[in-house]
């Protein structure tokens, strides 16, 4: 029996060109590293499809990152590789394409640091994973300028393999944080203490229970975090508006 990949750290590494991207993930995923567990970020993907839909920060909590079949064949076949690919906004960054775990992060923050009225953007998404406020600055300021961010989830006793096989593939600024992304349920929900912090604290009891049955129906259908997560915002969106307060919780007349 093969054994169980374990990640326990997150190395991360600014890139300036996709093509770089493109061969980093598939040495990645030929040295094991599965593809749920990469991460990329970047503005400048180059598609001759024409990117539509958007989505403006807030939007990113009403009806989560945008995915669906456009996302498989537009930026290349590295990315439909990954897991989770979906389009959404970052003040002071700009609308980003976003694939693997840090999509569901980036989601799971939207009422906060990125969609909140301070608009913090990325560098208070990066420092609540751990990332000194510094390094995080220079991330969002490279992502802003056309480069590209890739995030890599290792096992801590192969972390020295992964940083050389980064900065061999002209990785630069890299980073080891010693945990890996948050994810909203590790497997089925069993009880809103499954939930992420990030998530449970934008929803009213009621909607935690919308959200983990909507979750785990998917989840069970797909086996795909993101998916679920995806689905199970979208339920909460069809059935609760948000109170002042920015959480889920006034039930809708209609529904």
């Amino acid at each position: 029996m093969p054994e169980t990949y374990k990640a326990e750290r997150t190395i991360s590494a600014a890139f300036k060109e996709q093509k770089q991207i493109d061969d980093v993930i598939r040495r990645l995923l030929d040295r094991g590293v599965p593809r749920d567990h990469i991460s990329v970020m970047g503005r400048n993907f180059q598609s001759e499809t024409r990117i539509s839909g958007f989505i403006t920060k807030k939007d990113v909590i009403l009806g989560g990152l945008r995915t669906g079949a456009i996302f498989g064949s537009l930026f290349g076949s590295f990315l439909s590789l990954l897991t989770g690919v979906g389009v959404l906004f970052i003040p002071f960054v700009g609308s980003i394409v976003a694939a693997g775990p840090i999509s569901a992060v980036l989601l799971g923050a939207a009422s906060g640091a990125i969609a909140g009225s301070a608009g913090a953007g990325l560098v208070s998404v990066l420092t609540t994973l751990g990332m000194p406020e510094d390094k995080a600055a220079i991330y969002q300021t490279r992502l802003q300028a056309g480069e590209f961010l890739l995030m890599a989830e290792v096992p801590s006793d192969r972390a020295g393999e992964f940083q050389l096989l980064l900065e061999s593939a002209g990785g630069e600024e890299i980073h080891t944080i010693e945990k890996t992304l948050a994810r909203p349920c590790a497997g089925t929900c069993n009880s809103p203490e499954d939930l992420s912090p990030e998530v449970r604290s934008h929803l009213s009891d009621e909607a935690q229970r919308t959200f983990i049955e909507r979750y785990n129906a998917v989840f069970n259908e797909k086996n795909d975090e993101f998916t679920a997560e995806n689905a199970a915002w979208e339920a909460v969106h069809q059935q609760f508006d948000e109170d002042e307060n920015g959480v889920w919780s006034k039930a809708k007349a209609n529904v």
